[in-house]
């Protein structure tokens, strides 16, 4: 039986695991991973950056911001904003839904009043 306080990612002590042991575990799966795909150890690998391609793939998924919010545990929806701004193929999928505006483009004239009033300045 799971005890409601028993860590998900313990340490061999059975305490919580520490950042630099979370970093250092992630450091060896990417050594491990790199000998089938070299390229990995051309690539910046950090918690933090799994915890933002998650988010990503979420909010890509359709996932709600406020759910993604909640899910990494930030205080203020807001905060998650930054994922909506960091993802292009979002925003070309916005645009392309917009549908043009049925009007001519017309260059501005200013009226000769104005005109007036901005000449001497």
């Amino acid at each position: 039986m799971v005890q409601n306080n028993a860590y998900l990612f313990p340490n061999s002590a059975g305490g919580r695991i520490s950042r630099s042991n979370v970093t250092q575990r992630l450091n060896l799966a990417v050594e491990v991973a790199a000998r089938t795909v070299p390229g990995l150890k051309k690539k910046a690998m950090s918690p933090h950056s799994f915890r933002h391609t998650t988010a990503m793939h979420l909010l890509q998924s359709g996932v709600d911001l406020t759910v993604i919010a909640l899910w990494l545990g930030h205080e203020d929806p807001s905060t998650t904003h930054i994922y909506v701004e960091a993802d292009l193929a979002m925003k070309e999928a916005a645009l392309n839904r917009l549908h043009p505006v049925a009007t001519a483009s017309a260059r501005y004239r200013p009226p000769d009043k104005l005109l007036a009033f901005l000449q001497p300045l």
